[in-house]
C-alpha cells in the first residue's frame, strides 16, 4: 500500500510538469480558437492529455521494472491499441482528422482489445452457442467505440471530463482491485491542476479517446460475478447518461447526430448561466454518489444510480425550461 501510495505521488508530480511543459509548448502550435459551439472564451492550447497519458505510463513502468511490484502490472499487450489510439488523437488535435478515419481506427483498437480479453458478460446468449457469441464480441465492440466517443463528446468544459474519470477510475481501483488504476488517478489529479475551470489547457481527443478506451478496458477486464460486472456499468453514468440522452434527443428532432452542437445538458448549464467550475463540481459530485451507492449495494446500487440519473435529467431539463436557454443546434 505504501508503495502504491509512493507511485501515484510520482505519477501526479509526473503529470503536473509534464502538462505545465505542453502547455508552454503547444500554446503556438494546438491552439482552440473560441467559436459559436464553444464553451470557452479565450484562446487555449488543446492536446495536454498526452502530459496525463505518458506520467501514468513512466510511473507504471518504472514501478514494475524498477521495483518488480507486482500490484501495478505494465500491460504490454494492452498499451499496443491505446497507443494507436493516442497517435490518432495526437493527429486530430493537430489536423481534425475525418470522423470516418477516426472511427475506422477505435474500430480496430476495439478488436484488439476485445481479441485479447473477452465479450462483456451476457449469459443470456450463451444458448445460442456460436450466434451469440458473435453477437456478444460485435455488441462488446460497438459498446467500446461508444465509450471512447461518449467521453470525447463530454470533453467540451474545463475539469469535466478529468475530474469525473479521476473518481470513476478510483472506484474501479477499489472495485475490480486494480491497484494500477491508482497511477492514472493521480496523474488526471495532476492534469487538473491546470484543466480546472480557468483551464490553461485542455484535454484534446487524446486524453478524451484514452480514458473512454481505459474505462471500457478496465470494465471487460473484472474478475467478479456477471452482476458485479453489470452494476459496474453504472459508474459511467454521468458521462453515458448525458451523452444517450443528448443523442436521442437530437435524432427525435431530425437533426444530423454527427454535426457539432452544443446541446449536452452540461453546455446547456453552462449557457443557463452556471460557470465551468459549478457545472464540472456538480457532475464529480453525481458521481461520487454513484460509486458510494454502487459499492454499498451492488446491483441494486446500480439501478438506485440508473434511475437517479435519469431523473436528474428530467429535473434538469424542467430546470433549463425555466430558463428559456434556447438549444444551439
Amino acid at each position: 500500500m505504501v508503495f502504491i501510495v509512493i507511485c501515484s505521488i510520482v505519477s501526479c508530480i509526473f503529470s503536473i510538469l509534464g502538462v505545465y511543459a505542453l502547455t508552454k509548448t503547444l500554446k503556438q502550435i494546438l491552439i482552440d480558437i473560441p467559436n459559436e459551439r464553444s464553451s470557452h472564451t479565450q484562446p487555449t492550447p488543446r492536446g495536454g492529455g498526452l502530459g496525463f497519458i505518458l506520467a501514468f505510463a513512466v510511473s507504471a513502468y518504472l514501478s514494475q521494472t524498477l521495483f518488480n511490484d507486482p500490484q501495478i502490472p505494465f500491460a504490454y499487450p494492452l498499451w499496443l491499441p491505446l497507443t494507436f489510439l493516442v497517435g490518432v488523437g495526437c493527429m486530430d488535435d493537430w489536423k481534425n482528422l475525418s470522423s470516418t478515419l477516426r472511427y475506422a481506427v477505435q474500430l480496430l483498437v476495439a478488436c484488439m482489445i476485445v481479441w485479447q480479453g473477452n465479450a462483456f458478460p451476457q449469459p443470456w446468449l450463451e444458448s445460442l452457442g456460436t450466434v451469440g457469441f458473435l453477437v456478444a464480441i460485435a455488441t462488446t465492440i460497438i459498446g467500446l467505440t461508444a465509450l471512447v466517443n461518449f467521453y470525447n463528446f463530454m470533453d467540451g468544459m474545463d475539469g469535466l471530463v478529468g475530474g469525473v474519470s479521476a473518481v470513476q477510475l478510483g472506484f474501479m481501483a477499489v472495485w475490480s482491485q486494480e491497484p494500477v488504476l491508482w497511477l492514472l488517478v493521480s496523474a488526471l489529479v495532476g492534469f487538473l491542476y491546470w484543466n480546472w475551470s480557468p483551464a490553461k489547457i485542455f484535454m484534446g481527443d487524446v486524453g478524451s479517446t484514452f480514458l473512454g478506451a481505459v474505462m471500457a478496458i478496465t470494465l471487460l477486464n473484472q474478475t467478479g460475478t456477471v452482476e458485479e460486472s453489470w452494476a459496474a456499468l453504472a459508474i459511467t453514468l454521468p458521462i453515458t447518461g448525458d451523452a444517450i440522452y443528448t443523442l436521442c434527443c437530437r435524432t427525435l428532432r431530425g437533426e444530423n447526430i454527427f454535426k457539432a452542437h452544443r446541446s449536452h445538458v452540461y453546455q446547456r448549464l453552462n449557457q443557463a448561466g452556471w460557470s465551468h467550475g459549478k457545472v464540472a463540481a456538480l457532475y464529480v459530485g453525481v458521481t461520487v454518489v454513484l460509486a458510494l451507492l454502487i459499492y454499498g449495494y451492488g446491483g441494486l446500487g446500480a439501478w438506485i444510480s440508473l434511475l437517479g440519473v435519469a431523473v436528474s435529467i428530467l429535473i434538469a431539463e424542467r430546470y433549463l425550461s425555466t430558463r428559456k436557454q434556447p438549444l444551439n443546434h
